[in-house]
C-alpha cells in the first residue's frame, strides 16, 4: 500500500509564510525548515564549541527539519492570529494535533518509530533539544525581518522588535553570540560581504 508521507513533505514548499504581510521576498514552510535546521546547527555548534555543552547536534536538526511539518495541512497561522486570545491558540493546538495524527498516518510500520516522535505534537521528548529548535526558529524570524527591513520594507519594524524580545528572554549565551557575530552580516550587500572577505 502506498505511503504519501514524504509527497506531503514536498507540498511544504507551497505554503507561504508571513501571508499577513506585505513581503518584498516571499518565503515558503520548506525554504523556512531548511533555515531553521541551519541556525539549529549552528546554535548546537555554539553551545558545543564555545559553552562546552554536549548538545546533540544531529537529533536537533533533525527535529528542525520537521518542526513545522504539520503546516502542511493547517497552513502557517499568523502569530497574530494565532496568540490574539487563549480560545484561538487552544483551537489552533487541537488541529495541530489531528493534522501530526494524519501525517504520522502515513509514514510506513517499520519507519515509525524514527518519523513518529519528530511528528507528534504531543511529544515531550528532548525537551532540551527543543529549545534550541525554538530559538532557530526565531532566529529566523528575525533574519526575515532584518532581510525585508534591509529591503526598505518598514512592515516589518514592529516584529522584528518582538522577535529581539522573544530571543532575549531565551536568556541562551548561544543566541547573543549568534547575534553578536553572525546576525550582522544580514544587513550587507553581497558588494559589501565582498570587501571585507
Amino acid at each position: 500500500m502506498e505511503k504519501h508521507f514524504s509527497a506531503y513533505m514536498y507540498r511544504l514548499r507551497y505554503i507561504e509564510r508571513w501571508s499577513l504581510m506585505r513581503n518584498v521576498m516571499p518565503e515558503n514552510v520548506a525554504e523556512h525548515s531548511y533555515h531553521v535546521a541551519l541556525l539549529t546547527h549552528m546554535l548546537c555548534t555554539i553551545g558545543n564549541q564555545e559553552f562546552n555543552r554536549q548538545v546533540d547536534t544531529h537529533q536537533a536538526v533533525t527535529m528542525a527539519l520537521f518542526h513545522d511539518a504539520t503546516e502542511v495541512f493547517t497552513g502557517d497561522i499568523p502569530t497574530p492570529v494565532k496568540h490574539h486570545n487563549p480560545r484561538i491558540l487552544a483551537n489552533f493546538r487541537e488541529i495541530e494535533d489531528i493534522a501530526s495524527e494524519r501525517l504520522i498516518s502515513m509514514v510506513p510500520a517499520k519507519l515509525l518509530p524514527v518519523y513518529e516522535p519528530l511528528l507528534d505534537s504531543k511529544a515531550d521528548q528532548h525537551s532540551e533539544l527543543r529549545k534550541y529548535v525554538k530559538a532557530a526558529d526565531l532566529l529566523d524570524a528575525y533574519l526575515k525581518c532584518v532581510t525585508e527591513l534591509t529591503a526598505g520594507n518598514r512592515e516589518f519594524a514592529e516584529a522584528k522588535r518582538q522577535t529581539e524580545e522573544k530571543l532575549q528572554q531565551l536568556s541562551m549565551p548561544e543566541v547573543d553570540y549568534f547575534l553578536t557575530y553572525l546576525a550582522p552580516s544580514f544587513e550587507k550587500t553581497l558588494d559589501e560581504l565582498s570587501e571585507t572577505e
